[in-house]
């Protein structure tokens, strides 16, 4: 079930209350062109399909493995541009943040402040994402079992802000793989956060001799398809028009043609386990 604090997020869209939800974008602020043409296609495709639908995408990329990798537009522009997105579109709208500093300012043009999995135990960065009162989506540590996002949860609350979404994004697998352990669904339901499963970080392959992550991408749709099945209480995955051509993350991301069948499954298997 979608907890209050989404509802009032996605009272502009008409869903059914018994359906996953979905955040999902490219992975980086391009330009505006690639927003806006994912942000129409994704948001066409949930209003058909009674999915609720929070746009996706970081306006800065702080976390690269080469220093020569695409960072972003800028902080203001990138941001500028998620909210543009958010009001042509009537989406609430989310962001990943990096230090303590940055989540009143992202506070100012997005809906929900995504912490990454790397940074989930810095407290400061917590503390501060729940101070601005936002939505806070707190990614599991790929070095993190379920059970341990407990104090990651408890840090927002005790900061006065029980808005937390937990994600789970897979954990290392040796250096140049991820697994996913699904008994983390549930483990992190029972910190009373909804839990999201991140269908494309999972399938990264990190520490790649090229200093460009690697993926599978062809797993996405077995990865979604098994979390809606645990009882996952949304879905996060990255896609974009030509995913071999991004600038960030294109060994990860779903082709955005592709997206359409798999909600399309995705929608019947919930309805089948309800």
């Amino acid at each position: 079930m979608i907890p209050p604090f989404l509802k009032d997020l996605f009272k502009n869209q008409s869903y059914d209350d018994k359906q996953f939800f979905l955040i999902a974008g490219p992975c980086v602020v391009e330009n505006e062109d690639v927003l806006m043409q994912v942000a129409e296609k994704v948001s066409g495709l949930c209003r058909e399909m009674g999915i609720p639908y929070v746009f996706k995408s970081s306006y800065r990329k702080a976390n690269r493995t080469s220093a020569g990798s695409f960072t972003g537009l800028g902080d203001e522009m990138a941001l500028q541009l998620l909210q543009k997105v958010g009001k042509t579109y009537h989406l609430p709208v989310t962001s990943d943040i990096h230090a303590h500093e940055e989540a009143a300012i992202a506070a100012k043009y997005v809906d929900i402040l995504q912490i990454p999995a790397f940074l989930c135990r810095q407290t400061d960065l917590l503390v501060a994402a729940a101070e601005t009162g936002k939505v806070v989506n707190v990614k599991k540590g790929q070095f993190l079992s379920g059970e341990a996002m407990k104090f990651a949860a408890d840090k927002i609350r005790k900061a006065g802000n029980d808005k937390v979404i937990l994600t789970d994004r897979g954990n290392s697998f040796g250096y140049t793989d991820l697994v996913v352990d699904f008994r983390n669904i549930p483990y992190m339901q029972a910190h009373k956060a909804p839990v999201v499963m991140d269908c494309t970080h999972s399938l990264q392959q990190p520490n790649q001799s090229s200093g460009v992550t690697g993926g599978n991408p062809a797993m996405i749709g077995t990865i979604a398809k098994a979390a809606i099945a645990v009882g996952a209480d949304g879905l996060f995955l990255e896609t974009h028009p030509d995913p071999a051509c991004a600038l960030s993350d294109g060994a990860n991301m779903l082709r955005l043609d592709l997206l359409e069948p798999l909600l399309a499954q995705l929608v019947k298997l919930r309805k089948a386990i309800s």
